[in-house]
């Protein structure tokens, strides 16, 4: 389906590394040539609050000050990123995106409609299978898990696991960051709880996600109401599950008070990946690369992580040593994601149909 046209490099052989791996410093130095040639990268929705991508933009651009960085509508969704492509298929000006960050089920859709080439950057061996396109068209860049952020003026202990929060202590304390009818970060929490009870991934833990929050709500421990940072602080939630770069952001914003904890559950660690790619009609497609191949760098992974966003090579960099002691000391430990489970679209497809449509008959609390 996808053909490369003569846009790519043309420098030597070494350099046509489409769906290939990056295998030597001289095609690495090749492709920097031939971005510093094209002398501009084009990205979109990249807000430098999020994942901490302002230092990453920074980063880039610092290594490679012959490069202009074009941002694009910061506060763009995923949709907006993919809409962006198809609208600007036969535009080389600097409305045309060469690279999009997009949520998990884009990358899929993305590929299927050709608006996405393909591209394995030299890192590609320490990316886990699960989170990345076996052909290079996309892959997944940076993850969070579902945690909970508790306080810990009312919350003495803090709950480990999924199935500590049914015990009497916790009453009138558990909820979820959104409605599990509609919210996937709500959706995902439902499922983890399943999956942490030994269910099988997909409807299976889907359903046993429904039985555990049954239970809870019949405790009294669920508080149906959507929790934020604020209502935590205010002790309406006093456990908040919610993705855990959400977590440790709220932790700042609150500043200590009160103080709070975040906790990564023993088991039922699910992850949350956002996705990388770059455009089939990138006008810059080598800076494109080089973009990739910064982001996927130690540097490039270890910026997100100053974000609190969980880079994908994330394991790979704990059992080499490369994780800053001072990044790392904010966060929860690196052993806590070591279990991090990324859920295929297949499996959240079936688990969220279950959920969605049983959560009111089964559970039968009125998240709002």
């Amino acid at each position: 389906m996808f053909k490369f046209t003569g846009k790519l490099l043309s420098l030597s052989a070494a350099t046509l590394m489409v769906s290939s791996v990056l295998s030597s410093a001289a095609s690495m130095d090749d492709l920097v040539k031939a971005a510093k040639a094209e002398g501009q990268l084009t990205t979109i929705a990249l807000p430098h609050d999020w994942c901490g991508y302002g230092d990453v933009i920074a980063g880039f651009k610092a290594k490679y000050p012959e490069i202009t960085v074009n941002e694009l509508n910061p506060d763009a969704g995923s949709g907006d990123e993919v809409e962006a492509i198809k609208a600007n298929k036969d535009n080389k000006g600097p409305q045309a995106p060469d690279v999009i960050d997009v949520g998990l089920s884009f990358g899929p859709t993305a590929k299927a409609d050709g608006l996405i080439q393909p591209y394995k950057v030299s890192t590609w061996d320490s990316i886990p299978d699960s989170a990345k396109d076996a052909d290079g068209y996309w892959t997944g860049d940076y993850y969070g898990v579902l945690s909970f952020l508790v306080n810990k003026d009312l919350v003495k202990e803090s709950p480990a696991d999924w199935a500590d929060l049914l015990k009497p202590e916790f009453a009138n304390t558990v909820a979820l960051a959104g409605d599990p009818r509609a919210s996937n970060q709500a959706i995902q929490a439902v499922y983890a709880a399943g999956l942490s009870g030994g269910a099988a991934a997909g409807e299976a833990a889907g359903t046993a996600g429904l039985d555990f929050f049954k239970k809870l709500n019949a405790a009294g421990n669920f508080v149906p109401v959507i929790g934020k940072p604020a209502t935590l602080a205010q002790g309406q939630t006093p456990i908040l599950v919610t993705w855990d770069y959400n977590a440790l952001a709220g932790r700042d914003t609150l500043k200590g008070n009160p103080p709070v904890d975040v906790v990564v559950p023993k088991t039922g660690v699910v992850a949350g990946v956002y996705v990388q790619a770059i455009s089939a009609y990138a006008p810059h497609p080598n800076a494109a690369k080089l973009w990739m191949e910064y982001l996927y760098s130690d540097e490039g992974q270890i910026g997100w992580l100053k974000g609190y966003c969980h880079p994908i090579r994330f394991n790979d960099l704990a059992k080499s040593g490369k994780l800053p002691a001072d990044v790392m000391a904010k966060l929860p430990p690196a052993e806590a994601y070591t279990a991090a489970v990324f859920p295929t679209l297949d499996e959240q497809g079936k688990s969220k149909e279950a959920i969605t449509k049983n959560w009111d008959a089964v559970v039968g609390a009125n998240v709002k």
